[in-house]
């Protein structure tokens, strides 16, 4: 039986905070969907076509990842795949909340689902999509903390 997880967020942009849960989170199950969340509240700076290709390029050599938009119940895409899990990462104890309110949230509508906490690498515990948006629109150099799109995007924004 494959054992599938599926790792959701904005990703706007993804960084390589996320691509190190993404590795890791592959140590745990046979397959990772990445759902891109539409998410329109937060504002993003990329729109999800953008966000998505961004992610697909990331992983393009990784034939156990698979990245899809959604927009609805997280549940919901998790069914879809068949996913078992759902996959976060955590930096700080200031995450813990938020993801623990999420998981129980997710854990009521749908018991057989489970989610499963990574823990970020240290070297990864302060880089947020956030700070990555407001150094790279500031002219700062963000290179060494987002995979290759995400810059060649970012520098085509500042173009």
């Amino acid at each position: 039986m494959t054992r599938i997880a599926i790792y959701p967020g904005t990703f706007d942009p993804i960084t390589l905070g996320h691509v190190d849960v993404v590795l890791r989170g592959l140590k745990l199950v046979d397959r990772i969907v990445i759902g891109v969340a539409e998410n329109t509240a937060k504002r993003p700076l990329f729109d999800l076509q953008t966000r998505l290709e961004m992610v697909k390029e990331t992983f393009a050599d990784e034939s156990r990842i698979k990245a899809v938009a959604f927009s609805g119940l997280l549940v919901e895409l998790a069914h879809e795949f068949g996913a078992g899990a759902i996959l976060r990462g955590l930096r700080a104890a200031s995450d813990f909340e938020y993801e623990f309110q999420m998981a129980t949230m997710n854990r009521r509508l749908d018991e057989s689902i489970e989610t499963v906490f990574v823990m970020a690498r240290e070297d990864y515990t302060f880089v947020s999509s956030r700070f990555i948006r407001e150094i790279a629109s500031m002219g700062g150099d963000v290179s060494s903390l987002v995979p290759r799109p995400v810059v060649q995007r970012l520098h085509g924004l500042r173009n």
